[in-house]
């Protein structure tokens, strides 16, 4: 396993072919688009970006809310689960991580669409360039809350408890919680000081034990790119569809943040 995955990434950068990264698509919640409409726009993306893509990673809260009974899976983005098993019957490989809406992505998307799904970040090295992986929450000093909360949401004994409650309440519940902190997260969408951004922070620190060229995480909704610490190592947040449209794509020597289709879009580089 470990030596066809070598081999895979020593072959990755054929003429052309490049990787991509992509997060915090929310499908489930409107914004400058429907649901239905930025659905309908993520599988155009998909489509274009088939042509090229040795590999694609979607780096968090693909949904706004998601959890699986044992045989019951959220309504809706057929469209988008669909593309998603084309490119794997095509042979695409596709890597997704768990956010914090979509924490509760458990098997579904293993069995039905061989796609492995990550809950802590990744490192990957893509001929000499290392990358770190995931989607950024509760990384980083502070937010001490949101981190209580994550572990208790990922404890065995919440999700159990979850499963007993009826879908219709379950997801009212878990919507309502959804807006609510979505409220209190608009105070903080404005990126900080540079070195009081957590995940700045996060990513120095890592730094100082490790040799990291691209540190990428969604989780922030903006498009930033910031030069770290050693003046060459560089952390990438990709974004969101809900404002921007924006992912970033490796080619091999380089790695850019990009939109689709939003000319109006720009990156905030630090």
């Amino acid at each position: 396993m470990v030596i066809a995955d070598l081999r895979l990434r020593l072959a990755i950068f054929r003429v052309g072919m490049k990787i991509y990264f992509a997060s915090d698509f929310h499908l489930g919640l409107d914004g400058r688009l429907t649901s239905k409409e930025r659905e309908v726009q993520l599988v155009r993306w998909l489509d274009q970006v088939s042509a090229d893509a040795t590999e694609i990673y979607l780096v968090g809260d693909l949904f706004d809310f998601w959890f699986e009974y044992k045989a019951v899976v959220p309504k809706g983005f057929v469209r988008f689960l669909g593309k998603l098993a084309q490119l794997r019957d095509d042979g695409i490989p596709i890597y997704v991580f768990t956010g914090n809406h979509d924490m509760w992505l458990f098997d579904y998307l293993t069995q039905e669409l061989n796609i492995p799904v990550f809950r802590e970040p990744i490192w990957r090295t893509f001929l000499n360039a290392r990358f770190y992986i995931g989607h950024g929450d509760g990384l980083g000093p502070g937010d001490h809350g949101y981190k209580f909360l994550k572990k208790l949401f990922a404890s065995k004994s919440c999700q159990w408890f979850f499963a007993r409650l009826h879908p219709n309440f379950a997801f009212w519940l878990a919507n309502f919680w959804s807006n609510r902190s979505r409220l209190g997260a608009k105070q903080r969408d404005n990126f900080r000081v540079k070195d009081e951004e957590w995940l700045v922070q996060y990513s120095n620190d890592i730094l100082a034990e490790e040799e990291v060229d691209y540190f990428i995480f969604g989780h922030r909704h903006l498009p930033i790119d910031c030069l770290l610490s050693n003046e060459r190592s560089r952390y990438i947040n990709l974004g969101d569809w809900i404002e921007y449209n924006s992912y970033a794509v490796f080619d091999g020597e380089k790695l850019e943040l990009k939109f689709f289709e939003n000319d109006e879009a720009t990156i905030l580089s630090i």
